[in-house]
């Protein structure tokens, strides 16, 4: 199979939000993610369905954006009932362990509940949930670059060795 061209980087994610405002007090003032742009709609643009909406995007410094549709009816996404609530979550990076610090302190203050700081080995990482009940991960890299490059190195392997143990599991 021929290569897809080169992926340059993320430019959103989007998610269902419940309400535009209050995605917007948490993703603008508490974040510090600016609101970038708004897009209100009555039709889908990819299917033509009709579906009222407002979709918005906050801009983060690399200029890529975490964005959400509000489709007016007070409703978050529901959560995958066969996944615990840690498993899908979105990571934003940091500059440093001192700004992972002051976020988490600046959150607590906002009266959000935070987890950590999580020593990953390779990131120090903060867990928190917006007020969609998307759980949030700040993370700032710890890792020298020869330790990532030999991460790499070695990912295939590791996992073809999950693949592996995980066949043999199920055959037991």
């Amino acid at each position: 199979m021929a290569a897809l061209v080169p992926i340059q980087g993320l430019h959103h994610y989007a998610y269902r939000c419940k309400d535009a405002e209050e995605t917007r007090h948490f993703y603008e003032d508490i974040l510090g993610l600016p609101l970038a742009h708004v897009i209100r709609a009555e039709r889908v643009p990819s299917t033509g369905e009709y579906c009222p909406y407002v979709h918005i995007f906050f801009e983060m410094q690399d200029g890529s954006y975490m964005a959400f549709f509000d489709l007016g009816d007070g409703q978050a996404a529901e959560p995958s009932a066969n996944t615990p609530d840690w498993v899908n979550h979105i990571a934003l990076q940091v500059g440093s362990e001192a700004e992972l610090r002051q976020a988490k302190a600046t959150l607590e203050s906002a009266g959000v509940e935070v987890i950590g700081v999580t020593d990953h080995g390779f990131v120090r990482s903060i867990y928190f949930f917006d007020p969609n009940g998307i759980r949030l991960e700040l993370t700032t890299r710890t890792a020298p670059a020869d330790r990532l490059e030999a991460y790499k190195a070695r990912a295939h392997e590791q996992l073809a060795e999950w693949v592996h143990a995980k066949a043999a599991a199920a055959a037991r």
